[in-house]
This record gives structure tokens, sequence and C-alpha cells, in this order.
């Protein structure tokens, strides 16, 4: 049977002498393994679409739960994203979290939206990696049921918690005076503007999630308690994560 999806590649692999095994996350059908066949041979029509972070319209012979790629047309490769290497090591990570976080076969749109809204916002409009990492990682957990509670502290109700922390694994706000009542788990300062910014991120616009800015300490700061927050729940780490950071810290 013959299907048309849209999809974003996640992971590529080599096979055999000129094939690709891909991981592609689509729009219609989640994410699928699909068989790239002679996509690595000179003058292939199926090369563009089967690089990590190309987003095509691919039709797609299924048969007995196996793809394989039969045409494929690329809607975006982000060339923005791919010249420069500390972007396309932070696309790599997010196409990792994609892969371990999105189910076979279940559709999601709403993933590959924040995918492509991530790239594109790399890409076209010259975000700071930072944000978009952070604004990335933040809205994911959300949308796979994670949304930390940001209303308020969790033991006294403060709308506006002084000294605000986030407990990473309970995925709760606590103010200074009350963390000491709130256990022995792990937390991170989430107060001022990155609780204004982490709120942006799960309670505003959608279509504005990467349109606003913080000043140097505090996307500093925002950046590392999403990261966190990431982490702690899906309790591991991403090697293409260690990758990117270790470019950063050469820049």
């Amino acid at each position: 049977m013959l299907i048309t999806v849209q999809g974003i590649v996640l992971r590529e692999v080599n096979y055999k002498e000129s094939d690709k095994i891909l991981t592609v996350l689509t729009r219609e059908a989640g994410k699928l393994t699909v068989k790239a066949r002679g996509c690595r041979r000179r003058g292939s029509r199926l090369a563009a679409a089967a690089q990590l972070l190309a987003y095509s319209e691919m039709t797609l012979f299924e048969y007995r739960d196996h793809c394989t790629m039969n045409e494929a047309e690329p809607l975006e490769l982000f060339w923005g994203v791919r010249s420069d290497v500390e972007k396309v090591a932070l696309g790599a990570y997010f196409a990792e979290v994609l892969e371990t976080t999105s189910g076979e076969g279940q559709a999601d749109p709403a993933l590959v939206s924040l995918l492509l809204n991530a790239l594109y916002a790399l890409d076209k409009l010259n975000r700071p990696a930072a944000l978009v990492k952070g604004v990335f990682e933040l809205r994911l957990m959300a949308l796979m049921g994670f949304e930390p509670l940001l209303e308020g502290c969790s033991v006294c109700g403060a709308p506006e918690p002084e000294e605000a922390r986030l407990l990473l694994a309970e995925g709760v706000l606590v103010c200074g005076r009350c963390r000491p009542a709130a256990g022995e788990g792990r937390s991170m300062p989430a107060e001022g503007a990155v609780l204004r910014a982490m709120r942006r991120v799960l309670y505003g616009d959608p279509r504005r999630l990467f349109s606003f800015a913080l000043g140097e300490d505090a996307l500093r700061r925002f950046g590392q308690v999403c990261e966190g927050f990431l982490t702690a729940q899906l309790e591991r780490g991403f090697h293409t994560l260690e990758f990117y950071k270790s470019l950063c810290l050469r820049t």
C-alpha cells in the first residue's frame, strides 16, 4: 500500500552499499522506520530527503509494518542550520530527544510542529540557540504530559513565590521559605525573569514561542533549569547534548 506523509528525519543509518535506514517523525503516522534504497548513490532523487533534519513530503510503500521510500520532495532543508556546526549539533540533540520520546506509529502533529518551529527559529529568525533550546525542552515536556506546575508555590500557594525553585523530579514550584518542607529532591532556581519566561512558554500563544528575549544571566539560568527538568523527567542523558555543549565551550 502506498501512503503519502510529511515527515522530518530524526536519524539516519547507512545500510548496505547505497541505502539508509531512516527514523522519520511524520504528522500523519507518528514515528516510522523507513528504508531509502539507493539514496547514497550519486544523483539519487532521494538523497536530499534522506538527510538528518530534512523535512519532506514522502510517498512510502508500506508492507507488513515495513516502509520503503518510493518518492520524496524536500519541503525544507534548513540550510542556515546545516551551515553552522553548533546549530546542526543542537538540531541533532532535538532529533535524539524526539526519537526517544515519540511513539512508533502514534501520530502527534504537535511534536512535528515544535521541531520545525525550533529549527526555523535557528535558521530564519536567528534566535539565540540557548533560548531555542530551553523553549524546545520545556514545551516538549508539556506536550509529553510532564508539564511542570508553575502557577505558584506548591506548599503555601503564593502566586509569586520569593526565591522560587523548581523541584525537577516532582515538577512543582516552591518558594525559598517552603523549600525545606518540600523534601530533599534536586531543585534549581526559577525566579524573576526565568519564571516569567517559563510561564510564557507553557501558557502563552504557541505561535509566539520564541518571540521573547532574556538578558545574558537570565538566559543562562533559563537554559539550565529547562535542561535540568527534561533530563530529570526522562531520567537519562543524551550524547548529542554533551557534544553540543562541548562545542559551546570552545567558543
